[in-house]
C-alpha cells in the first residue's frame, strides 16, 4: 500500500531552521507531483510548497525566500528546508503525493518558539 511517512519536525527556534522528510513507498515516486501543506490549530490546511515530478517548485507567498522543497528520487524522498523560522510556521505539517488522485503522510508537528 501507499506510505507517506514525515519525519524532521520539533521544536524550532524563531529565526533558526528545520528540515522535514517525507519517503515515499508504494508509488513511482518519480511519476508524482510532490508537496508540503500545513495546518495550524483551528485553521485550514494550506499549502507551502508543492514540486512537479519535472522539478518546477512553487511556494506560498508566507514561505517564499525561506523555504525550500526539494525531490530526491533515487531516495523516494521529498525534502522541506525551513529557515528564518517565525511563530506563525507552528503547525503539522503534512506531505502531499499527487497524480490525479491524492496521499497524505500522517503529519509532523512543527512549534516555533519565540
Amino acid at each position: 500500500q501507499v506510505q507517506l511517512v514525515e519525519s524532521g519536525g520539533g521544536l524550532g527556534l524563531f529565526g533558526g531552521s528545520l528540515r522535514l522528510s517525507c519517503v515515499a513507498s508504494g508509488i513511482r515516486f518519480s511519476l508524482y507531483n510532490m508537496g508540503w501543506y500545513r495546518q495550524a490549530p483551528g485553521k485550514q490546511r494550506e499549502l507551502v510548497a508543492t514540486i512537479r515530478n519535472g522539478g518546477n517548485t512553487n511556494y506560498a507567498d508566507s514561505v517564499k525566500g525561506r523555504f525550500t522543497i526539494s525531490r530526491d528520487n533515487a531516495k523516494n524522498t521529498v525534502y522541506l528546508q525551513m529557515n528564518s523560522l517565525k511563530p506563525e510556521d507552528t503547525a503539522v505539517y503534512y506531505c502531499n503525493a499527487a497524480l490525479g488522485f491524492s496521499y497524505w503522510g500522517q503529519g509532523t508537528q512543527v512549534t516555533v518558539s519565540s
